[in-house]
This record gives structure tokens, sequence and C-alpha cells, in this order.
């Protein structure tokens, strides 16, 4: 129950590892994780900061700067308040399947999940029939990060924040990732997908995010190889407008450390220019 709890907490790594459309342009920003928001009648500057969800224990790191950041922070804002214990028991509730797997897909769909699960994870499509596709696709995630101690930054800046006595607030629910995931893909595509998921893509994707290029990441976060339109606008597009709506007023008056997923901070639609647009200053913070 653990591995599929921890699985749960990182299924919206897929937002980063199966990206969107290549097509997407973008003004090149510079390498950083961390964003200092201002101005627009912000009387104290908030912070966002991209993340990885999950991590191995070896290459986990927290810069000085970011440490310094969430120290003068009053709240921590994510994408999802893991620190609610009703949004845990959704998460569980929805780690199994409508219906078993092998009614809800065709005889070539399972048997393709089969090899995949058996060439990834050493488990059999039978083990894992009453869970969700979604669930499965966070099962195989895992495997390609290549280690047993994987560490959750955002678990870890929950626990920082119980240190600190700070309010933490979801930007959206479990309920509404799942929803997105679900519109996004079809469950052809997603085993598609998984037939895709590569072990040294991850690789480069983790030398990449230690060297903080956003840039960088949000292109490859991006390919259209493995999300069409419809995909990127559900696990993006929407996604961001819909926080930005919502953000002016949980940063009014608070210093807020903001931390989503690095590739929603990229890109046309991302965060940092949806805040531009709307008024604020963001600049990166360097060291």
């Amino acid at each position: 129950m653990k591995n599929v709890f921890q699985s749960l907490l990182v299924f919206i790594v897929l937002l980063f590892q199966y990206g969107a459309n290549a097509q997407t342009k973008s003004t090149p920003l510079e390498n950083s994780l961390l964003w200092e928001v201002s101005g627009n009648g912000l009387s104290k500057p908030s912070y966002l900061y991209g993340t990885i969800h999950m991590i191995c224990s070896a290459d986990y790191f927290l810069s000085e700067k970011v440490k310094k950041a969430f120290d003068a922070s009053e709240q921590l804002l994510l994408e999802i308040n893991f620190a609610d214990p009703e949004e845990l028991i959704e998460m569980q509730k929805l780690a199994m399947g409508s219906e078993p797997l092998s009614k809800k897909l065709n005889a070539e769909q399972l048997s393709k999940l089969d090899i995949i699960l058996k060439k990834t994870t050493g488990m059999s499509v039978q083990q894992v029939d009453s869970f969700s596709l979604i669930t499965i696709m966070s099962l195989i995630s895992m495997k390609t990060f290549g280690c047993d101690d994987l560490k959750f930054y955002e678990m870890d800046f929950i626990e920082k924040a119980k240190e600190k006595n700070l309010e933490v607030v979801g930007l959206e629910t479990v309920k509404s990732q799942f929803n997105t995931l679900s519109a996004a893909y079809s469950d052809a595509e997603i085993i598609s997908a998984l037939e895709e998921s590569d072990t040294e893509e991850t690789k480069e994707m983790v030398a990449e995010y230690k060297q903080e290029k956003l840039s960088s990441l949000f292109e490859k976060a991006t390919e259209e190889r493995v999300m069409n339109a419809k995909a990127k606008r559900y696990m993006l597009d929407e996604r961001n407008q819909n926080w930005i709506k919502i953000l002016p007023a949980m940063i009014k008056s608070k210093t807020s450390f903001i931390a989503v997923g690095s590739a929603h901070l990229a890109g046309e639609q991302g965060v940092i220019n949806l805040l531009r647009k709307s008024g604020y200053t963001v600049k990166p913070i360097m060291n």
C-alpha cells in the first residue's frame, strides 16, 4: 500500500514527463527554478518555484536561495494540498478503477500493458487489474527514475511548513487532477505513452532540472510526439489559467511560496508569462 500511495502522490509528474505540443514557441527564460513575484498592488513579494515533484534521493537538492525564500514566506501554495486528510482519502479512492482493467481494455491493449508492466515493474496486468490506468501510469513513471529511494518535493515543503506553522493551500484538488488526466488522454494514448517511457529521457530531465534550465526543460516536456493539442489544453493551459484567476487573492496580503510543476512555468501560456500579463513583475532569483 505504501508504494501505491507514493505512486499516487506523484502521478502529477506525468505533466512533466509526457509533455505537450512541440509547436508551442516561447521566449527563453533565465536558468532559474525560483522567481520573485511583486508589483501590481502587492505589499510584499511572493515566490514561484518549479518542482520536479519526485527525484532520487541522491539527486535531491534545495538551494540556499530557495530555503531563504521559503523562510520568508507566510503560506505554502501547492497544486494539491497533501496535508489535507480528505485529499489523501480521495486519492486512495481514485487509485482503484471504476471497473477492472480486464473489462475496460480490449485484448490487444491488455497484452501491450502486460508487456510494459513486466518489463518495468516485474508485475503482470492481472496483479493490477483493480487499479485505475492512471495509477498504473504513475507506478511505471516511478520506475523510470531508476532508484528505490525517491524523494518528493511537495511532501518536503509540507513538512517544512508544519515546522513553521504555515498554512498549506491547494490550487486544485486530487479529483480535478484525475479528471484532467482522464479528459486529456484516452486509454490507447496512455498505453502508447507508456510504451515510449524511457529511463534515459528521465535521466536527461533530472540533469537539466539540477542545472535549473527551465526553458530547456519546457521544450523537452512539450514534444509533439507524446501529447496532442487536446491534452496540452487540459494538462497545462487551462490549469495555468485557472490558477492565475485565484492567485491574486491568495498572494495579496501574504508572502506565499508557490510550488508547482516546472512544466507550468514556461511558455506563452505558462504561469510566469500569465502573471506578467496580469501586471505583476516576475523576475528570476539567480542566487
